[in-house]
């Protein structure tokens, strides 16, 4: 079949590899001039499927209010918040009941664990070399932060994950750079999860999906999808459409756009992430792998010779303006574990400052499989978990199009969840 893709970030590049892989003719269509340039782009690339959980979860309203006013809250708003945002929000919180959240992390964990075995056939299968480490760490403070990450161990042990509770002695053994002068009451010892460059991986498997003959078009905007014929789409500044036997929509916050004259009014928001990314300084004094401050829910991550720092949830808010204290937060977390680590300082353009966009949906779960309309396919809503849930959602997408079943159970991941 001839199947366009709208989207080249981690999502879209591995739909168009897989979907390649099963002999498809496939044109990947991109706004931007590059792939991986929107939320692919600097994410904190910690591939933990046992840490990939609902937001929307019981107790989640009280605690992001009792942060909000907060200058180093993990969760901030960017007022004045759209009708769009505030429905959003509606829905999240409505999302937050015990039960829906039961059955939408058995959903996200089933699609995470899945995904990290594509993730490593893929690489293994292609030989694809790029920075990232084995090992992550949760670090906690004060036993008032191990208090709050209790509930999550249980869903560890629940979901069969490796782990460890160790004192700060054995944290420091595994990670020697940590600053003694920090207090650090101990952590979460995961070492079977990992810390991987998302861009990196997007732009070698977009040179693998070229090879097998997919055509990337860059620059190009998808105007509108055709009423008639969901298969054939516009492109801003031509009159006639491009017609394809199936489409499928990996575009994104931009999907939901393009979705809704077609009836399909998908809950999609912008909730918004920063990072810094810096050189590193002295090796020795850097973290080997990956963790994640359980107070602040900032992650420090070690990618090749550079140290990445990733985290805040802003919902609202403009893509442009980058929130300073946002911004402060990962500095101050950065200085507080590895001071003297990396090159921070504002001298050229060695600081890497991002602010992302995650595509999210209110209570979770992607969205992958058929949209109900003939030729139409989606895989969007990944949120803050794409890299971790892109390969195992581009197979199982590639499967229901050939219409093969997938090797994971899709139950709760089709749009009905959503719309029904």
């Amino acid at each position: 079949m001839r199947v366009a893709v709208i989207g080249a970030g981690i999502i879209g590049i591995t739909t168009a590899w897989e979907l390649a892989l099963d002999g498809h003719d496939v044109t990947v269509f991109e706004r931007r001039s590059a792939a991986a340039e929107e939320s692919s782009f600097a994410n904190a690339g910690v591939v933990a499927p046992g840490y990939v959980t609902p937001w929307a979860a019981p107790g989640m309203p009280g605690k992001v209010l009792g942060h909000l006013f907060s200058r180093h809250a993990p969760v901030k708003l960017g007022l004045p918040l759209s009708a769009r945002e505030i429905a959003w929000i509606w829905k999240w919180w409505r999302a937050c009941k015990l039960e829906t959240y039961l059955a939408n992390r058995a959903r996200l964990q089933r699609l995470a664990f899945y995904s990290r075995e594509r993730l490593h056939a893929l690489t293994a299968e292609r030989q694809l070399v790029y920075d990232g480490s084995l090992g992550y760490m949760v670090l906690l403070r004060a036993e008032a932060d191990a208090k709050l990450v209790e509930p999550g161990l249980q869903v560890l042990r629940e979901a069969g994950v490796g782990f460890r509770q160790i004192d700060s002695d054995e944290a420091r053994k595994i990670e020697p750079a940590l600053n003694p002068d920090t207090p650090l009451l101990g952590a979460i010892h995961l070492p079977e999860d990992e810390v991987a460059n998302c861009r990196q991986f997007a732009l070698l498997l977009k040179a693998e999906a070229q090879r097998l003959g997919v055509k990337f078009e860059f620059n190009t905007t998808v105007a509108h999808i055709e009423r008639a014929q969901a298969a054939s789409l516009f492109i801003a500044g031509e009159t006639a459409p491009r017609r394809f036997d199936a489409l499928v929509m990996c575009a994104g916050l931009a999907s939901a756009s393009l979705l809704r004259p077609l009836g399909l009014k998908i809950p999609l928001a912008a909730v918004y992430g920063y990072s810094i990314s810096a050189p590193l300084r002295e090796p020795l004094n850097a973290p080997r792998s990956a963790l994640m401050d359980e107070r602040y829910k900032v992650a420090i991550s070690r990618l090749g010779n550079r140290v990445r720092v990733a985290g805040s949830a802003e919902i609202g808010g403009a893509p442009s303006k980058k929130r300073a204290t946002s911004i402060q937060t990962l500095y101050k977390v950065l200085q507080d574990w590895f001071p003297g680590a990396a090159h921070t300082a504002h001298s050229g353009a060695s600081v890497q400052e991002w602010k992302g966009a995650r595509p999210m949906l209110p209570d979770g779960p992607p969205v992958i499989g058929a949209s109900g309309i003939p030729g139409l396919w989606l895989n969007l809503g990944h949120g803050s978990s794409g890299w971790a849930l892109s390969c195992g959602s581009a197979r199982a997408v590639a499967d229901l199009v050939a219409g093969k079943t997938p090797d994971i159970d899709m139950d709760g991941l089709g749009v009905t969840r959503l719309l029904g």
